[in-house]
Order: structure tokens, then sequence, then C-alpha cells
């Protein structure tokens, strides 16, 4: 797996201050993505172990939230490998201290159906899960932490627990009040 960039410091892409992996590499190509540089598998670095590391003590800090992971795509199975281990360091090392959100543009009802077992283990890894292409005709900037109306803010510990989607508190429009 290759990356595109690691943010030290990000408040965009989940609560809080977050540390933010931006994976390389997406088929979906959404018209008006954000990053589109990170469609191209072989964009950035490898990912190895010493990103791992350099993830893990940027989480460190108390007032660094969590990980956030975007794209390219995470889910594009290259970077389902490689992510996993990723996961598990997170977890090992601060268990639920730090929550991990991972944003993708396949719904959760697609994900379900991924024909592979690292699909499994990841969405038992992370804490939210934010679903659905961006559509750029949907775009709506008062949302939290999404670019358009039709992706969610999924709780995906309560979704795995209860069966069935289960939206975060957050998958709401912000109020226009400054």
């Amino acid at each position: 797996m290759k990356y595109a960039k690691i943010k030290k410091c990000d408040v965009s892409n989940g609560p809080g201050v977050r540390v933010s992996l931006f994976v390389s590499g997406c088929n979906r190509h959404c018209q008006g993505c954000f990053n589109e540089e990170a469609w191209d598998f072989e964009y950035g670095d490898e990912f190895t172990n010493k990103e791992i590391d350099e993830i893990i003590n940027l989480l460190e800090p108390s007032y660094i939230s969590g990980l956030s992971i975007l794209g390219g795509e995470p889910l594009e199975l290259i970077n389902q490998e490689g992510l996993i281990p990723l996961l598990k360091k997170v977890r090992e090392v601060y268990k639920d201290k730090k929550n991990i959100w991972l944003y993708t543009g396949y719904t959760y009802e697609d994900i379900l159906k991924m024909p592979n077992q690292k699909i499994k283990e990841i969405l038992k890894s992370i804490d939210v899960l934010v679903d659905g292409e961006f559509k750029e005709d949907l775009k709506d900037p008062l949302l939290y932490f999404r670019g358009s109306s039709n992706q969610r803010i999924i709780d995906i510990k309560q979704t795995l627990k209860n069966k069935k989607v289960i939206l975060h508190e957050k998958n709401r429009r912000r109020d226009r009040k400054c």
C-alpha cells in the first residue's frame, strides 16, 4: 500500500484534533473529489512499519482525539491489507482511548457484500464509518465531517452490535450561527 499524506494535526475529518492518513489508490473517481492526486495507486510513498510507528507516536498527546483514514479509497483490496497492521497496532497501544474514523466511497450495505474476511476485521477495528461516494450535486458545506448529503456518519460499533445501521450523533447539519 502507498500513502499520499499523514496529517499530524487535522480538525476537518472527525471531531477534535486528529491524525489523518490519506492512502493512495482509488477506482471510484468521484466528480469533484478533493483529493484526485490520490486516485493513483503509485502516488506517494510506501506505507511501512516506520509509518505505523510514526502514527502511533503522533496519536500519543492527550489533545489528539483519534485517527482518521481517508483516501484515495481505504477499502480498495490492496489498501485493506495495508491498513490491518495499523488498526491492530492502534487498538493494541490505545485500546479505546483514541477513536478511529474511516472514510469510504462504498456504502455500508455494499461493504457487507465484499467477499473477503479483511473487511470484517477492519469494521471491528474502527469506531465510525463515513460511507458513500462524494456527489457534487449533493454538496453541503453545513454537514459535519462529510461533503455531500448522501454520505452517512455511522456508529459502526453500535451498527455491528444491533445488526442495523445506527447513525453517529454528528450525522446532522451544523447550525448557521457562528
